[in-house]
């Protein structure tokens, strides 16, 4: 297996349907960008959840899982379930985002997703980051939707522990559902790290990208 650095990353776009959706598919990668790039910006859309106190999990969450980074959140207010019904609006802010700056890396839900809210950001998104590195993140859930990944982020067992713990902090609303514990959060972490000889990973669907050989 090859292994990219990428260096240089000082901005990032977050996009999500729904709060929670981010730190479960890239907390480890947040967590471990904000460790790793002082004075990290990150820009972040959720689609649904502004009217809810889901939203003040989600703001209190990220806080946490990019410490010491410039955080920009916006939580709009699309019925869940329902965002396709909203295609104009969706367009909009995701265009409002990447107008607002022009982040490095771009993270958003793997177009694969089987929730419907998910995978219509997935399309927006590379409508309007166009030339941006977008990583497709995966959420675990009761769907079988799980992707065959082509990118991985090791994660040092104590982001992975981490990343657990903040869900279960942060998210209490979610306690409900029988697949939102610890153990599952670690359960895919550690598959993912197997498949990229890591103790533990988070995975990624990329469309495309270039790499350069000799400075061309």
């Amino acid at each position: 297996m090859l292994t990219l650095r990428a260096g240089g990353v000082r901005e990032v776009a977050l996009l999500a349907a729904h709060c929670d959706d981010l730190a479960i598919g890239a907390g480890g990668t947040l967590l471990t960008l904000a460790e790793s790039v002082a004075g990290l910006r990150v820009r972040a859309l959720v689609l649904c959840g502004g009217d809810t106190p889901r939203a003040a999990e989600e703001r209190a969450a990220l806080a946490d899982f990019c410490p010491g980074a410039d955080l920009e959140l916006t939580v709009l207010s699309l019925p869940d379930g329902r965002t396709p019904a909203h295609w104009e609006a969706a367009k909009t802010a995701v265009a409002g985002l990447r107008a607002g700056g022009d982040p490095d890396l771009v993270l958003a839900p793997q177009p694969g997703d089987a929730h419907q809210d998910h995978r219509l950001l997935a399309r927006l998104t590379p409508t309007e980051f166009r030339d941006h590195l977008v990583l497709g993140y995966e959420i675990v859930k009761w769907e079988t939707d799980t992707p065959r990944p082509t990118m991985f982020c090791p994660l040092s067992s104590p982001i992975a522990a981490r990343k657990a713990e903040l869900l279960m902090k942060h998210y209490p609303s979610q306690h409900d559902r029988d697949w939102f514990d610890e153990r599952t959060f670690l359960a895919l972490a550690r598959l993912r790290g197997v498949q990229c000889r890591s103790e533990y990973a988070e995975a990624f669907v990329i469309d495309k990208a270039t790499v350069t050989f000799g400075g061309i």
